[in-house]
Formats: C-alpha cells, sequence, structure tokens
C-alpha cells in the first residue's frame, strides 16, 4: 500500500517525511532519511563521525627537575604502646557481636613489633580534547560560520577546574556554525504520525472497529463509525519532529570536548608482615615527602631503594603514556609512611597476634581466639 493513498484531509501530500513500510506488514520502518554533511569547515575536514580525538601540538619536551631541596629524614615511626594497642583491639572487639569480650581483659601483650609500609603515589592532571559535529534545533540562535576563522581544537580559550580533579566540559567551536535543513522531517518540521499513519482516525477500541458493541447497540464512542480521532497527533496525522522540534532546520557546529582526569599509580612496599595489603588502601599514613610541579623528577635520594624504583617506573609509564596523547597540566607525587604494628599478646597459655595499622589505628586479625556462638549456625 502506498502511503500517500492514506493521508489525511488535513496533510498536503508534500508536508510529510517519506518513510517505507515493513513489507506484508503494514508498519513503517521508521528510518529517517540520512542526514547530509554540513559544508567543511577548514582545518576540520576529516571530522568523522562521533568524537575524534586530537592530540596537542608540539610543545618541546619537558624535561623535569630535581627536587630544590632534600626531603625529610625522618623515616621511621615507633611502635605504638600497650595501651594504644589495647585500646585500639578492644574498639575492635565490641564492633563484632559474635566475638567474646574476655580475651581483651585477659590477654598479656608479649611483643610489639613496628613494620614500617611505604606507599607512594603519582598523580599525573591531563587536559584532552576531541572534536564532533553536533546538532540542535535552529531557534535564531546566532550563526557565526565564517570561513577561514575557526580555531583549532586546542585554540579554544577554556577554563579548568581545580588541579587533580575530574571533570568534563563541551563547548562550541567559534565560526563553525551553519544552518541546514532538517533531515528526518525533509525541512517540513512534522513528521507522519507513526499510530495512525497519516489518516487522524484509529480503531475504535470499545467496539473492536465494528461500530456495534457486544449489545448489539450502536458504539457511542465512536458513533457508529468503527474510527475515532487519533490521540497521538490530535486527528491531524502528522507530529512535531522531534529532531528539529517543528522547526524544519537545525543549527550545525562542531562541538569540542575537553576532559580533565586524574591519573593515580600507587604502589605498597609490603614488608612480607601477614598483614593484607589491601587493607592499606583505606588507610592514612604520614606523608614523608610531597613533590608537586608540571612534570616531577623521579625520586633518587630516598634510604629505601624500592621506593625510589617505584618513583623510576610510575614517572617512565606516565610519561610514556600520556605524552603525545594529551596535555600533561601537573603532577604530584607523595610518599606515606603507614605504620603497622604487629602484636603478639597470650590468653590461656596459647600465643595469638593482631594488627594495628593507619593513623586511624584500625585493627586486623583472622584467629580470634573466643568467638561466640551466636553466628555460627548457617
Amino acid at each position: 500500500m502506498d502511503r500517500r493513498h492514506l493521508l489525511s484531509d488535513q496533510d498536503d501530500v508534500t508536508g510529510l517525511a517519506y518513510q517505507p513500510m515493513v513489507p506484508n506488514t503494514g508498519q513503517w520502518t521508521g528510518t529517517e532519511v540520512e542526514p547530509t554533511a554540513p559544508p567543511a569547515v577548514p582545518g576540520y575536514e576529516h571530522l568523522g563521525p562521533g568524537y575524534n580525538d586530537v592530540p596537542p601540538p608540539p610543545m618541546g619536551f619537558q624535561h623535569p627537575q630535581p627536587p630544590t631541596r632534600p626531603p625529610t629524614t625522618q623515616w621511621e615511626i615507633p611502635a605504638i604502646s600497650k595501651e594504644l594497642a589495647n585500646e585500639a583491639f578492644v574498639e575492635y572487639v565490641s564492633s563484632h557481636c559474635c566475638y567474646s569480650r574476655k580475651p581483651t581483659k585477659e590477654m598479656i601483650i608479649s611483643d610489639l613489633v613496628a613494620i614500617n609500609t611505604y606507599r607512594y603515589r603519582l598523580e599525573t592532571f591531563t587536559e584532552s580534547r576531541s572534536t564532533e559535529w553536533a546538532s540542535e534545533p535552529y531557534n535564531g540562535q546566532l550563526v557565526d560560520g565564517m570561513p577561514g576563522l575557526a580555531p583549532g581544537p586546542w585554540d579554544v580559550s577554556v577554563s579548568a577546574p581545580a588541579l587533580f580533579q575530574d571533570s568534563e566540559t563541551h563547548v562550541r567551536v567559534p565560526h563553525t556554525a551553519s544552518l541546514k535543513g532538517c533531515h528526518s522531517c525533509l525541512n517540513l518540521g512534522k513528521s507522519a504520525c507513526n499510530r495512525c499513519v497519516t489518516s487522524g482516525r484509529v480503531q475504535c477500541e470499545v467496539c473492536g472497529g465494528s461500530g456495534i458493541t457486544a449489545s448489539q447497540e450502536r458504539c457511542s464512542d465512536c458513533r457508529g463509525l468503527g474510527r475515532v480521532k487519533c490521540t497521538a497527533c490530535s486527528g491531524v496525522g502528522s507530529t512535531p519532529c522531534t529532531t528539529c522540534q517543528g522547526r524544519g532546520q537545525l543549527l550545525c557546529y562542531i562541538k569540542l570536548k575537553v576532559q580533565w582526569q586524574n591519573h593515580v599509580y600507587v604502589q605498597v612496599m609490603d614488608k612480607r608482615s601477614g598483614l593484607p595489603v589491601e587493607h592499606l588502601d583505606s588507610v592514612n599514613g604520614e606523608t614523608l615527602l610531597s613533590d608537586m610541579n608540571t612534570m616531577v623528577y623521579p625520586v633518587s635520594s630516598f634510604p629505601v631503594e624500592s621506593v625510589n624504583a617505584a618513583s623510576r617506573k610510575a614517572v617512565q609509564e606516565h610519561q610514556a603514556q600520556f605524552t603525545g596523547s594529551c596535555r600533561i597540566l601537573h603532577q604530584r607525587q607523595t610518599i606515606e609512611l603507614i605504620p603497622v604494628t604487629r602484636v603478639h599478646y597470650t590468653w590461656k597459655e596459647k600465643t595469638f597476634i593482631y594488627f594495628v595499622y593507619g593513623a586511624e589505628h584500625r585493627v586486623f586479625t583472622n584467629e580470634y581466639p573466643a568467638k561466640c556462638f551466636c553466628c555460627t549456625i548457617t
């Protein structure tokens, strides 16, 4: 069936965008006419569909400078006192309903071993830019397209957020805007109603289109006609185009997406203390070194060589990963000393251990000797 034979009196034959039918179904495919490309903009001729990453222009390699002052030499933190170790353990046990309090009252702490653990962290704050063609309904906005005046993606001024915070913004590239007819509705501002197939009327749901009810009376809803006004289009057979919002025209322009990302490299120098390393991710330590610059220099004078090696590896990896694909705005590296104390205690002539770690004095143990029976039933 040709769609033009189903047009209502309210619509002109040329007033609707044509959408083909699915064979033998009587349903419209819903496909739209492919959009045509906006006028080419100098410098953006090869802009394809979707966002296209734009590497920053070469600025010359910035060689990081060694720190101007040596880091602090306070590398050790003594073990915590027995009183603090006991207090932390009591608080830990109190937070577990199935742990008996007896060991905390009767235990004898026999040894405290300080196992100072270092955490190296490198943060690299980068900016990346990408562009794509975008469009929006034309409502009288400024059309500023002027050949040869569009700035390059990295020449567009954008305010940067606070350092080391992820953020994203989208801006219109100046002098790239142009007008174009809407491809969805062929510049008409309206599309055929998919529910009534442009007729403005649909089958009556009360009588099923027969015009007569089950009691063999004339249907009052459709007055015996079998069809009622389409509520989707208010009976006019067409609906405003959703692409151009009924305007018939689109404002096309190049949209610039700017992303700021904070890339973090973390390595913990574990001394095989027995404390699972992942527990250290959520605690704080004492900052021994903090170095921030556009490009940082690898740490080389730390008395623990594994920390120096971690710094060299991190700086090299970030430079190789981000130089060229995006712009490195700032780097920051820190070394933290995370206090870890292994506590040995005896209770009922047996020896057990637990760990007190982090500035928060959290506790970990996997062999608490007196668990209640309330939680043993599964």
